[in-house]
Parts: C-alpha cells; sequence; structure tokens
C-alpha cells in the first residue's frame, strides 16, 4: 500500500514536498515513480527513482524544478517541487515497479504495479 501526501494549496512560484509512505516489507525492492493527473487530462509521468536512489528521470518540465528523493529505511518516497505553477495543479499519485526499470519505461504507467492514493496540489497564479 502505497499513501501520498504533502500536498495543499500554494501560489505560483511556491513550494512543496509530497511524500509517500509505503507499506511493504522491503523499499528497495521497488522501482518508484510519482505521476499526476490534471482535471480532464491523463495521467503523467512526472518522475522516477530507482531502487537503489543511483538514478533519476524526471519529465522534461520538471527539470530543475522537481527533485526525486527516497529513503529505503524510512519506507518513504519525495518529490520535491519548486517554482510551482498553475500547470502544475493536479493530484499526484506515486507508485511502484517490481523490476528495475530502464530508458522510456520509466515513465510509462505500464510499467508499474502498485499505485497509491492521490494527494491534491492546487497551485493559484
Amino acid at each position: 500500500q502505497l499513501q501520498a501526501s504533502g500536498g495543499g494549496l500554494v501560489q505560483a512560484g511556491g513550494s512543496l514536498r509530497l511524500s509517500c509512505a509505503a507499506s511493504v516489507r522491503t523499499l528497495s525492492n521497488y522501482d518508484m515513480g510519482w505521476f499526476r493527473q490534471a482535471p480532464g487530462k491523463e495521467r503523467e509521468f512526472v518522475a522516477h527513482i530507482s531502487w537503489s536512489g543511483g538514478t533519476r528521470y524526471y519529465r522534461d518540465s520538471g527539470k530543475g524544478r522537481f527533485s526525486i528523493a527516497r529513503e529505503n529505511a524510512k519506507k518513504t518516497v519525495y518529490l520535491e517541487m519548486n517554482s510551482l505553477n498553475p500547470e502544475d495543479t493536479a493530484v499526484y499519485l506515486c507508485a511502484a515497479s517490481r523490476t528495475g526499470l530502464i530508458g522510456r519505461l520509466r515513465g510509462e504507467i505500464r510499467s508499474y504495479d502498485y499505485w497509491g492514493q492521490e494527494t491534491l496540489v492546487t497551485v493559484s497564479s
């Protein structure tokens, strides 16, 4: 089970840190990802982190603004979001993959096996 938290209302230019708490025996068995879905739009990839935290991958619009991290001992994955703009408004959710992901697979919904509950991020202009 995955539970996202940390969402809220923030002004444009502001920051938020999302957390994803995993109820698993060993978080290091999973690659982790963050996705988001805006009203009326399809779910889209935001960020991926490998099981060890050694590699990170971001959607183009998030590069330089978003940072994904993990603490396996705490069974928690984070998404630090800076310089937020209204286009970042969406529900955000974390996902876990039982297999190590490379290349384009890191950004594909079908690559992930488990999905968590959402947290809403609203960025006002």
